[in-house]
């Protein structure tokens, strides 16, 4: 076993971030050991801090190091996981299912104490309420039963209810909030409109989005009007979230970078400026992270859109990343997945180099993407440990 110990005099920042005013003194102060245990990292339950550290980090408050959680933490590449798909195959019924969700979102929390606990879910779990036939097949992914492709199919499409739709996912937050106690932000996600518009019109995944950019370039009065439900209904989802327990929500736009800037700036800018608007009038708090793979191209008008936080994947310099975006905007990111294949020296190289790229502040510790199938859950262990040893 090797531990890290930290008391307040080997602290190199202000002590404000650990003692906060509100409801915390020095008197009450434990000091923290951090444990590796046969490849895991354990923390103690006892916190000191009145919100997750994350969530002091979005809002430019001053923090020891960067928080760290990373996309897809949960899911294939741990054997837990892999036990219990043994047992439930149907991954509808696993993200559909409130004990099974959150049996799944707390397996990497259980595991290595992430900052973020991210609900275990899927961006289309709400078509099925909106008129949208679907399911996701192993081996092909999502498979959308009837695109629509004109203006009578879209107005068969229906605003998304979460209430009455995705019951579940209420309940699963709750719970999540309860079981992680604040010492981690529970995190919830959406699709973003023009990336639900993808799947939805290709019938699935796709590599060329021909179906999409011809419904885009011939028929955009029709993708504007499925665009706006979509948008409509994420607002309702992600306030739905919030209400529910997600202390900050993460937007996915995977294939807005199928666009070019202009056509970005047609079909889904507007959509995400709209649903970021809408959210903060009712929940000025909520931290929104924006995650667009692929989005060197379009990096300056992330901002554009209002959230909190732009997710950088791995092809952005990081250093670049926080130049261009600006000091007004958090940035996660932005290791590369593959680099979790390397050696343990090698992730902590790549680590130390993110982290010193990014500055200090205003930074969450990420992957540029999510973890890929097979990845070593050793090394991924590996990655918290490092991560949550950082001192700035």
């Amino acid at each position: 076993m090797s531990c890290i110990y930290s008391s307040v005099s080997s602290f190199s920042i202000s002590s404000k971030s650990v003692f906060p005013s509100s409801s915390s003194s020095r008197s009450n102060f434990k000091p923290r050991i951090s444990c590796s245990v046969g490849g895991t990292v354990a923390e103690p339950k006892t916190i000191n801090a009145t919100e997750p550290l994350l969530l002091d980090a979005v809002r430019g408050k001053e923090v020891e190091r960067p928080p760290v959680w990373l996309m897809r933490q949960a899911g294939r590449y741990m054997k837990s996981y892999q036990t219990l798909c043994e047992k439930h195959p149907s991954f509808r019924e696993r993200s559909e299912n409130v004990d099974l969700v959150v049996e799944i979102s707390l397996q990497p929390w259980k595991v290595f104490q992430p900052d973020g606990v991210i609900l275990f879910s899927d961006i289309l779990t709400p078509l099925s309420g909106m008129n949208i036939p679907f399911d996701i097949i192993k081996g092909k992914g999502p498979v959308i039963f009837d695109p629509p492709t004109t203006l009578s199919d879209v107005e068969k499409v229906r605003e998304f209810i979460p209430e009455e739709s995705v019951p579940y996912v209420g309940e699963a937050l709750t719970i999540l909030r309860k079981e992680v106690n604040n010492q981690a932000a529970v995190l919830g996600f959406v699709g973003a409109p023009f990336t639900l518009a993808s799947y939805v019109v290709e019938g699935g995944s796709s590599k060329n989005f021909t179906k999409i950019k011809r419904l885009a370039f011939a028929e955009p009065k029709v993708l504007h009007s499925l665009l706006q439900i979509f948008a409509t209904s994420m607002v309702k989802y992600i306030r739905y979230q919030a209400d529910h327990g997600a202390q900050a929500v993460q937007i996915f736009d995977s294939w807005a970078t199928e666009l070019s800037p202009v056509d970005f700036e047609e079909f889904s800018l507007p959509y995400l400026k709209q649903i970021v608007e809408a959210v903060k009038l009712t929940h000025p708090d909520l931290p929104l992270i924006l995650y667009a793979s692929g989005s060197g191209g379009l990096l300056e008008r992330l901002p554009l859109t209002g959230v909190d936080v732009v997710s950088l994947d791995w092809t952005v310099d990081m250093a670049d990343g926080r130049r261009r975006l600006g000091p007004n905007v958090a940035i996660q990111g932005n290791v590369d997945p593959g680099v979790l294949f390397g050696s343990k020296e090698f992730i902590t190289n790549r680590i130390n180099d993110t982290v010193k790229k990014a500055g200090k502040g205003k930074h969450i510790l990420n992957l540029g993407h999510g973890i890929k199938v097979g990845t070593p859950e050793e090394n991924v262990a590996h990655f918290f440990e490092v991560a949550k040893g950082l001192r700035y």
